[in-house]
């Protein structure tokens, strides 16, 4: 029950935000990934929700992820519990963001 109302809370909280100001390292890296269907409403969006999902530190590691999938592929496989941890919290925000940036 928790989890559904932190949920709901984080839809309402990012689908409020107006504007389509790209900023953060994850809006940043999505802008200038060269992907067809970036703009700039898209990736503010994406932004809010790394903002909402990922600690300051978590949000520069994925945005290297726009540029370099690969290194994304390396991360999931990896055996470091760090990584691991990190990987659980990039999939939270990659769920938060296709569910709110549709």
């Amino acid at each position: 029950m928790t989890r559904f109302i932190f949920a709901a809370l984080a839809v309402l909280t990012l689908t409020s935000c107006g504007g389509s100001r790209v900023s953060g390292d994850v809006g940043k890296a999505c802008m200038s990934a060269g992907r067809s269907q970036a703009n700039p409403e898209l990736c503010s969006c994406v932004q809010r929700a790394a903002n909402v999902t990922l600690r300051g530190s978590d949000q520069a590691r994925a945005a290297e992820f726009f540029a370099d999938p690969q290194k994304a592929q390396d991360m999931r496989q990896s055996d470091n519990s760090g990584h691991e941890a990190f990987w659980l919290r990039y999939k939270a925000f990659v769920a938060t963001a296709e569910a709110i940036c549709r």
